[in-house]
């Protein structure tokens, strides 16, 4: 089976998913059944509300552009850039922020259009 390719992806125009400034888009879903499925695409938060989102399924990130600040329901609380990575496990509840604004590639263990 030949690869898949998509162009320019990261630069599509994303759709809202909250407030109305958080803006997300699956860019490929595995060809797997549901329950193994994973999905990967790209997340911008532009400054503004927070997004408070309630992760049920494992998703990692890599910040490619801007900055994110980041808190977990504990308190605990990060600023990112271009570079970093993180991993939200299962369970967690995550308050995402932006001074300006922030663009990230995400790998999820879940459906697509699922987010």
């Amino acid at each position: 089976m030949p690869m898949l390719f998509k162009q320019g992806a990261s630069h599509s125009k994303l759709p809202l998913i909250g407030n109305d400034n958080a803006f997300l888009g699956d860019a490929f879903v595995s060809e797997t059944d549901e329950d193994h499925q994973i999905t990967s695409g790209f997340y911008r938060q532009e400054k503004g509300t927070p997004l408070v989102y309630h992760y049920d399924y494992d998703e990692m990130k890599v910040i490619l552009e801007g900055n994110f600040t980041m808190k977990d329901e504990t308190g605990y609380e990060v600023t990112a850039g271009p570079g970093d990575t993180f991993y939200f496990k299962a369970g967690c509840t995550i308050t995402f922020s932006s001074t300006d604004y922030g663009l990230a590639f995400f790998v999820g263990r879940r459906k697509g259009g699922t987010a």
